[in-house]
């Protein structure tokens, strides 16, 4: 496979997300003209410099997104 093809295997996402993969909330802050990027996954709770009260977990923004009628794992 050449270099050029290997874009398709998502190779770079596990800079991210991990390996084995896992569910992370990436948070983008931008800092003097350029994005830096913070991950957040399951068991730890989000940090916003524009909100720094807010208060909100990994999982909770997670089971937001299961549908109502399938049980959670």
């Amino acid at each position: 496979m050449s270099e050029r093809d290997t874009s398709a295997l998502g190779l770079g996402g596990t800079r991210y997300i991990g390996r084995p993969k896992q569910p992370t909330i990436s948070v983008y802050t931008l800092v003097e003209g350029e994005y830096q990027v913070s991950l957040f996954r399951a068991g730890e709770t989000l940090k916003s410099a524009l909100f720094p009260k807010l208060v909100l977990s990994a999982e909770a923004v997670f089971s937001a997104g299961q549908p109502r009628y399938l049980p959670t794992k």
